[in-house]
């Protein structure tokens, strides 16, 4: 017996938007025919797995702009689940709206860097220009939204036009202007992304464009990232020599290089690879995943690196899918990055035509293909168990560990996960070996990195520098301060990171450096902050978008995230419950609770930039 909340059918453009992602040929046989039957079931002999759940969604909020209870109706009795579980997924992500709302929204970034350069303003514009957040415009076509972070840091104040329709689209707005992004309100639905890179833009986001020492951003503005036969200084030539050798051959160098990995836990690669690899007898499937997920605020070097050399990040996913024996590999991409999923997509079928990709990858005996999986709005997805159950079709909480991910990872197989940055250091090991990339950099930080440089800096943008140079020559590669030329605070890591000030500007650049100033390198980012900036309003921001994004699976972050908003306000309010002090201390014991017992990196993280800017300024005197 089916129990059904509501009595909500799909409309027609729903049922073409599901049965076209879920390939419902049985359920609709002619054009235009319904796959719902008179009772409400649907005839499909058998039910699409749990996993195109999240692509379903997607292609209903693609094409209505929001999910009915009538879509979820039916995408239940397609996929043979429960709508009340459909329902828990769906709310799970920031990008889907299960109340109606116009088909065209902008959603306008107000976190830390667009703060910096402007965001509050913009946001007031819009208010006076459309009307309040979630309000519609005239017509009723259009509506704004704030949004978290977009990745677009160092061309900030940013926003992203969403439009959907039988033809969605998506505009990227970068540095947004209040006319720029009414205009694109208007005009969303008629615009097409480029396939064709902008070198302006590309000039900067990445000011090191074209200088000869670069290895992993060298062919960023000097190839095609849209042509396959042109990829110059290299292109491919990591995978042929990969192919050529085992896969035992292959980890061996991995390991050998030292790599640690860069989405910000610093494990040792080799490791993950090999634990994959010793269970190659084991009769279980494999699966490598590349985690584009790239939603730390002031991140935005994985985005540079897809959009700008896909078919680089797409080598090092392949040649990882060769040493592990995976004969599938996930790129699982942030919902807010279209241009970047158009890039890779493009690569994924010119790679799979020209015999990289498929079921002899350059004739060999190795089976590897690539599928592109869009996330839809939750920083949370980027830890690797709460993207392993987005994957599966299921809300994007945290898995409990162990097992560890090499053991039961994604559909509780032995499963790699790396980050883009991570995997498209593979071929220069390949190419150059192991122990030669190991001598790169220092002996605990080996090889190349890349810093996200923004906020108050003359040239923002993504720099690529080998591991020991220091916090101070950065900043000068990047021009030097900005704003009004005196530094306040850098911001290390995101939001997950550390403040520090600008006299631990000679802190060397590596883990082990910045790990004895009590900082972290996280996810590369370095984000400058001018004596303008009121620092109280950045911790906000801060607290703001940890107690948003908590999956509130866990009770110490669920409620730690926002006690610990709730104490800061009362702080600057000068409203302690007792004393500044106690306050104070609560705040600690609050942190060291979140730190010891929350499931994942979230809640053990969130504590970590406020209490680092507490312990180097009076902020709250």
């Amino acid at each position: 017996m089916d129990i059904h909340f509501t009595s909500a059918r799909a409309t027609d453009a729903e049922k073409t938007a599901i049965d076209g992602e879920l390939g419902n040929s049985q359920a609709a046989p002619a054009a235009g025919a319904s796959a719902e039957a008179t009772d409400g079931r649907v005839a499909i002999h058998f039910p699409p797995s749990r996993d195109k759940l999240l692509p379903v969604l997607h292609a209903i909020q693609s094409r209505l702009g929001w999910i009915s209870a009538g879509a979820i109706n039916y995408v239940g009795l397609c996929m043979n689940l429960p709508p009340a579980e459909i329902y828990g997924v769906a709310s799970f992500y920031g990008l889907f709206s299960l109340v109606q709302r116009p088909p065209v929204v902008a959603h306008v970034c107000d976190d830390i860097a667009c703060m910096t350069a402007g965001a509050g303003a913009l946001c007031s514009e819009l208010q006076k220009m459309v009307g309040p957040v979630g309000s519609s415009n005239a017509t009723g076509s259009a509506t704004w939204l704030r949004s978290p972070c977009l990745g677009l840091c160092e061309r900030a104040p940013a926003a992203l036009i969403n439009a959907a329709g039988e033809g969605p689209v998506s505009v990227v707005l970068a540095p947004a202007t209040p006319q720029a992004v009414l205009n694109a309100l208007q005009t969303a639905s008629s615009t097409k992304l480029s396939d064709v890179p902008d070198p302006a833009d590309l000039k900067r986001s990445v000011p090191q464009i074209g200088q000869q020492d670069l290895r992993l951003l060298r062919r960023v503005g000097t190839s095609d990232p849209c042509r396959i036969d042109d990829q110059r200084h290299g292109g491919f030539a990591a995978l042929r020599k990969a192919i050529a050798l085992s896969p035992e051959a292959i980890v061996r160098e991995v390991v050998a290089s030292k790599l640690l990995g860069r989405g910000g836990a610093a494990f040792p690669t080799g490791k993950k690879w090999e634990a994959v690899l010793l269970q190659r007898h084991s009769g279980r499937p494999h699966y490598l995943i590349c985690n584009a997920d790239e939603s730390e605020p002031g991140t935005f070097k994985d985005r540079i690196l897809m959009e700008g050399d896909p078919f680089a990040v797409l080598e090092g996913m392949i040649i990882a899918g060769v040493a592990i024996g995976a004969e599938k590999g996930y790129l699982y991409i942030r919902g807010e990055y279209p241009q970047a999923a158009l890039r890779m997509e493009n690569a994924i079928r010119a790679a799979r035509a020209a015999g990289f990709l498929g079921e002899a990858v350059l004739g060999s005996q190795h089976r590897f293909d690539v599928e592109v999986r869009r996330g839809a709005g939750a920083y949370i997805c980027g830890e690797e168990t709460a993207l392993f159950n987005s994957i599966e079709g299921y809300r994007g909480e945290p898995r409990n560990k162990p097992p560890f991910p090499t053991q039961a990872g994604l559909f509780r197989a032995p499963t790699v996960v790396n980050n883009v940055e991570t995997l498209i250091n593979i071929p220069e090991i390949i190419l150059g070996g192991g122990a030669a990339y190991a001598q790169i950099g220092t002996a605990q930080s080996s090889g190349y990195r890349l810093f996200c440089v923004s906020g108050h800096v003359a040239r923002p943008g993504v720099y690529e520098v080998p591991f020991g140079v220091t916090l101070r020559q950065v900043i000068d590669l990047a021009g030097g301060v900005a704003g009004n030329g005196t530094l306040q605070a850098i911001l290390l890591g995101g939001a997950a990171g550390s403040f520090v000030s600008p006299r631990e500007l000679d802190t060397p650049l590596t883990f082990e450096g910045t790990r004895a100033i009590g900082a972290t390198l996280g996810s590369g980012v370095i984000m400058l902050f001018d004596s303008s900036v009121d620092l109280r309003a950045i911790l906000f921001r801060i607290a703001e978008f940890f107690r948003e994004e908590t999956c509130g699976q866990c009770v110490p972050c669920r409620v730690g995230t926002v006690r610990q908003e709730e104490l800061l306000h009362r702080l600057a309010a000068r409203q302690p419950i007792s004393s500044k002090d106690a306050e104070v201390q609560l705040l600690r014991e609050m942190a060291q609770s979140m730190r010891d017992a929350s499931i994942c990196g979230l809640g053990q993280t969130a504590s970590s930039a406020i209490l680092s800017a507490m312990d180097r300024w009076s902020l709250f005197p």
